[in-house]
């Protein structure tokens, strides 16, 4: 008796993703500096609460807040793209 031979097995490969040259690693510099903006607005928004929100830039308020938040987004953005 011949036994019947089963079609070979996809082994998925091809959904596994290669490494082109667009995801090369990020530079040395790019973690620090992503970790740097992160820690300054969250630096700048604790200043501007702890001294009764009047600094780092006095006399703009409430913008002192919009100027953390968007020095913090700044690093949050750039967590997008570490590889």
């Amino acid at each position: 008796m011949a036994r019947s031979q089963k079609p070979a097995r996809s082994t998925g490969d091809d959904a596994v993703e290669r490494p082109t040259a667009d995801a090369a690693p990020n530079p040395v510099w790019f973690k620090p500096v992503m970790i740097s903006f992160m820690l300054i607005g969250l630096v700048w928004i604790l200043v501007f609460y702890l001294s009764g929100m009047q600094f780092p830039i006095p006399g703009i308020d409430a913008w002192n807040l919009v100027i953390g938040f968007g020095i913090a987004f700044i690093g949050f953005l750039m967590t997008t793209q570490w590889r």
